[in-house]
């Protein structure tokens, strides 16, 4: 399942479903609330009151009318109290019912906001892990793509510390001065041998992929599931020996495959991309390599946190 963090307005999202944090009772809440059912129109309440109330964490479907969704999945978060009260798994039974729900529903894709980050309290750091931990394990059953959309300051600022070393103050690899990453030293090669060379020279990007996937003795979709790409794509790929990814794509797979520097780059080479300590992204991602970190769900963040764009994903 695809999965990205979006710094945008839920409300632009051309999706099959964005989630809205409401009231129990059938009214016009405030906030997103409120701000979903001005573009929707009425009708969007009409439909929203034959439910009746909402009970807690169990949300409900109705039509998107003319919001750019198809749907909107209504459901009421928990109000953040002192943390002591079962909010936490409040908050999972909300994330995993709505995801529960879109997926009876066969929707394809689907946006979510911050679930009870807003005026119910909830801790924005805190309900920020809540929804990565869920969505990460909907993941291994799912190959519905999944946004989280983070638009206020607040909430954008609390996906900052999320990640540890997120800062990374100074490494002997790579320092991060404020906005500028600077990377000392190049990234190198282990000398390859003349049969080596020779052996891959005709690999298509394609080939080399499988060939990897082979040798790390993974299967399918362990590898386009932990590189956060969509089954749909990796089937293309699978099916044209000349496919050519973008390089987010390969990135991605070098990630799940969890490939050294050297593999990465010749993986990347396939394609037609390189590494380059010029590029924060390509810094970020062999930064994560060369520690052996290979959950694409933080390298991503990081890239988010960034400015960066995601890897793997649809692309």
């Amino acid at each position: 399942m695809p999965f990205e963090i979006l710094r945008n307005d839920l409300l632009t999202m051309n999706v099959d479903a964005i989630v809205n944090s409401t009231s129990s009772e059938p009214f016009i809440f405030g906030g997103l609330d409120a701000k979903i059912h001005q573009m929707a129109g009425p009708e969007l309440l009409k439909e929203r009151t034959k439910y009746g109330s909402l009970k807690l964490s169990y949300p409900i479907i109705t039509l998107g009318y003319k919001l750019l969704a198809k749907h909107v999945i209504h459901v009421v978060g928990p109000i953040y109290k002192n943390g002591k009260l079962g909010e936490k798994q409040q908050l999972k039974d909300t994330y995993q019912h709505v995801l529960e729900l879109a997926a009876e529903h066969k929707l394809e894709s689907i946006a979510f906001p911050l679930i009870s980050s807003g005026i119910f309290k909830y801790p924005r750091k805190e309900a920020l892990e809540v929804a990565l931990n869920v969505i990460k394990q909907f993941s291994e059953a799912s190959d519905m793509m999944i946004y989280l959309v983070v638009y206020d300051e607040a909430s954008f600022e609390a996906s900052k510390p999320y990640i540890d070393e997120l800062k990374y103050a100074k490494t002997n690899e790579i320092e991060f001065f404020e906005n500028r990453m600077v990377s000392p030293k190049m990234l190198r090669r282990k000398p390859r041998t003349i049969d080596e060379l020779i052996d891959e020279i005709d690999f298509t990007f394609q080939e080399m992929l499988f060939k990897f996937i082979d040798q790390k003795g993974l299967n399918d979709v362990d590898v386009y599931k932990k590189a956060n790409v969509d089954r749909k794509l990796f089937s293309k790929i699978k099916s044209n020996r000349f496919y050519q990814p973008s390089k987010s794509t390969a990135l991605a797979f070098s990630i799940a495959l969890e490939l050294n520097l050297d593999e990465t780059l010749d993986l990347l080479k396939k394609a037609g991309y390189t590494l380059s300590d010029a590029i924060p992204l390509d810094i970020i991602v062999a930064y994560h390599i060369e520690k052996a970190i290979y959950d694409i769900y933080e390298i991503n963040m990081v890239l988010f946190d960034k400015g960066e764009h995601s890897i793997g994903s649809m692309n």
